[in-house]
């Protein structure tokens, strides 16, 4: 569903660099030629296998290879993050298949700390059984959605936020598991809720709200470990050390 605001970030993120691509050094790259006619054959292939998806990747190859070919590899440097990021509105069907695994473990591990709070509950397959409530972990629920929402999220956040190439692909990777521990996190407090108030309201109101206050700590989380990342820490050690001989 965040597919459509995927090309408008991509614009923004090329007018926010427009100085930098006016400053560029501009000059005909005949690499970028390869590239056009590597993206029309992904494309004829494409169109031959009626695989949309490879048509579609190769329509972003295409909008990142022509600037290629009439400006040069200074321009085509600057588009490369804007381009790839187009690769969130494309629809990556074979990922579904990741939703049984998600189910799986997010019911395991919400399981685990219910039975280590002292709460009475069974497993079965993706079903939480017990006195006080009854869940059903479907696929909807497995947090896949959430976790590409985050991972499309986070990965603008780093790329504007972190210094080095390593970094920004250290907290793009550490949205996985944060995307992953709330969704385990939200199935815990829907067990906990419907506990408390009711099944009813659990998986009623709080089921269709929780998800966006989770969403919210969770970009909480990935905004304060991409704060820890630029943290240069050779110098608060020095300043830790200069602070503690002068008061000594």
């Amino acid at each position: 569903s965040h597919g459509y605001l995927i090309p408008f970030v991509s614009l923004a993120v090329i007018w926010y660099k427009r100085e930098e691509f006016f400053a560029a050094k501009k000059q005909v790259c005949q690499f970028g030629l390869v590239v056009i006619v590597m993206a029309l054959m992904m494309h004829w292939m494409g169109a031959k296998m009626q695989q949309t998806r490879i048509s579609l990747m190769s329509l972003i190859l295409l909008i990142w290879g022509i600037p290629y070919y009439f400006f040069g590899w200074k321009v085509a440097k600057l588009l490369i993050f804007p381009c790839a990021y187009l690769i969130f509105c494309v629809p990556l069907n074979f990922l579904d298949a990741l939703s049984g695994p998600l189910q799986r473990l997010a019911t395991t591990m919400a399981h685990s700390m219910l039975v280590d709070m002292g709460i009475d509950c069974e497993r079965v397959g993706t079903q939480l059984m017990s006195p006080y409530f009854q869940l059903n972990v479907e696929a909807p629920c497995s947090g896949l959605r959430s976790l590409l929402a985050m991972t499309a999220l986070t990965a603008v956040y780093a790329y504007f936020t972190q210094r080095t190439f390593v970094k920004k692909w250290v907290l793009f990777l550490f949205s996985i598991p944060i995307a992953v521990a709330g969704n385990i996190g939200r199935i815990i407090s829907i067990a906990l809720v419907s506990i408390t108030a009711g099944q009813q309201f659990g998986t009623g109101l709080h089921h269709d709200w929780s998800g966006y206050v989770l969403f919210t700590v969770s970009i909480s989380l990935m905004v304060g470990f991409g704060k820890l990342l630029n943290v240069n820490y050779l110098e608060l050690f020095k300043s830790w050390k200069k602070a503690y001989l002068n008061h000594s």
